[in-house]
């Protein structure tokens, strides 16, 4: 079975991050344009803080890539860091609550916090998202699309119109700071935001995330490590200050009984050259994905993000050198990071939609991949009866 996977190095205020993909077949057009536009919107949104006036990230591909194109070796790609003071930085000995600084503190065995928060900063997503921007090169071929943006921020909550397309959720989605579709909740959410500062106090929300154009199929039931929708959930919740994650109607379903919760399912021979491949649902509420397989319907996806651990106005802690009270120590931070986490997810799924398809489809090739997706999609199409045809 061919495997796509990445890897990511670097620290906060190291040197570079670097992100290392293996598994891309050759033939793919790799667009560092796209790269890097995607690496831009990370940057963006409202509230973000001083870091982001500093960095301007780009990529640059090392290796893997000739005239553009993917040659089917590793493809290393690095991202430079202008804020790069390591070595300079001053210790942390008085950790933040809500961050990785305590707990890594005791497992590295030191009274520094600065080597665990080098690592575990959020900086290290935009190695992640140039690995997505990649893995969207590859999806575009397939016509796969992928849209993440804000639903919640604080207490206000977005509405999202089930007709938007994609290609509507990305014009509204991006003429706002807050990232989120629905203009009147956008700029309540800035508002909020702004208030947050005011505080001294930081803010978190939910984001979702859209997957459509993806062929049925996608995943596997035969072995849990291959559960499509456990390995969605895994990668979103990976990120940092994600504290859960739900597909579909998610949590709700607990709270329901079945008839209200499983999508019917019906036929139209009319929709046969479609993703669905024909097949209807009367609502979506299993986001796309059934017993760890894509089902043919569009893919929801929802991650909570905490608010950022590092508070202008502090909280209380405990100096590790000398074990007595005090207030946790300030790192330069956001005041909401929500708006550029919608684009780490959006990044991380499409990694793991990526994944999927070349573990269904792969080849040394992208046209070996488009070969046998074709040939997959017209023998489904031919299951069944006279309506099938």
């Amino acid at each position: 079975m061919s495997t796509l996977e990445y890897r990511t190095a670097g620290e906060s205020h190291g040197q570079k991050l670097i992100t290392l993909v293996e598994g891309m077949p050759s033939g793919v057009e790799v667009d560092t344009a796209l790269i890097n536009r995607e690496l831009l919107r990370r940057q963006g949104g409202y509230g973000r803080g001083g870091r982001m006036q500093i960095e301007r990230d780009e990529v640059n591909v090392l290796s893997g890539v000739r005239k553009n194109t993917s040659i089917g070796s590793p493809i290393a790609m690095e991202i430079v860091n202008k804020d790069w003071r390591i070595d300079d930085a001053p210790a942390i000995n008085r950790p933040r609550p809500g961050h990785s600084d305590l707990a890594g503190s005791i497992k590295y065995l030191t009274t520094d916090c600065r080597s665990t928060l080098e690592r575990a900063s959020a900086r290290e997503t935009a190695a992640r998202v140039a690995a997505g921007a990649l893995a969207k090169c590859l999806l575009g071929v397939f016509r796969i699309e992928v849209v993440g943006y804000v639903r919640r921020i604080h207490g206000v909550e977005a509405a999202i119109d089930p007709t938007w397309t994609v290609a509507d959720l990305i014009e509204r989605r991006d003429a706002n700071e807050a990232y989120c579709p629905d203009d009147k909740a956008a700029d309540a959410m800035i508002d909020a935001i702004r208030d947050t500062k005011k505080a001294k106090d930081t803010a978190g929300g939910i984001v979702e995330v859209q997957v459509h154009g993806h062929p049925p199929g996608l995943g596997s039931t035969a072995r849990w490590q291959d559960k499509l929708d456990g390995r969605l959930m895994q990668a979103v919740g990976s990120i940092q200050a994600f504290k859960g994650v739900e597909i579909g109607m998610g949590f709700e379903v607990a709270s329901r009984r079945g008839s209200d919760v499983h999508d019917e399912i019906g036929y139209d021979p009319a929709l046969r050259n479609t993703p669905s491949l024909g097949f209807t649902r009367s609502r979506n509420n299993a986001g796309g994905i059934e017993g760890g397989m894509t089902n043919g319907q569009p893919i929801v996806l929802r991650g909570a993000m905490k608010p950022i651990s590092t508070l202008m106005c502090a909280m209380q802690s405990v100096n590790l050198e000398t074990k007595m009270s005090e207030r946790s120590d300030y790192e330069r931070s956001d005041v909401c990071a929500v708006p550029a986490a919608s684009v780490v997810a959006e990044s991380v799924v499409a990694f793991e939609m990526a994944r999927a398809l070349v573990e269904k489809f792969g080849g040394d090739t992208l046209q070996e991949m488009v070969a046998a997706c074709d040939s997959f999609l017209h023998t489904a199409r031919e299951l069944g009866g006279a309506n099938g045809t």
